[in-house]
């Protein structure tokens, strides 16, 4: 089983950036899709970006244009890129491997808690 352990999260001001990175465990994390998700207080959890084996990017939109993901193979990491916060991005962010189903493979990490506020 793949372990998972995001990182990077903190406080910042509206209109500023973070990146959260996400480490994997195991020798098969290239091969698969990455995405990261968040889940906001009293809110379902969602996916906001993926990225597959090759580089192929999606976003939401309410992220597209100020997120972007990227994963580094041989460090078996992915990133995400944040910029142009807003309040509304306030969320505990998790990464996972998104499956066909709309489920995930793997279980949860801790997430790291990303707070957008003045």
């Amino acid at each position: 089983q793949v372990q998972l352990v995001e990182s990077g999260g903190g406080l910042v001001e509206p209109g500023g950036s973070l990146r959260v990175s996400c480490a994997a465990s195991g020798s098969r994390f290239s091969t698969y899709t990455m995405g990261w998700y968040r889940q906001a207080p009293g809110k379902t959890r969602e996916l906001v970006a993926r990225i597959t084996s090759g580089g192929t990017t999606y976003y939401t939109g309410s992220v597209k244009g100020r997120f972007t993901i990227s994963r580094d193979n041989a460090k078996n990491t992915v990133y995400l890129q944040m910029n142009s916060l807003k309040p509304e991005d306030t969320a505990v962010y998790y990464c996972n491997a998104p499956d066909s189903s709309g489920g995930s493979y793997w279980n949860w990490g801790q997430g790291t808690q990303v707070t957008v506020s003045s």
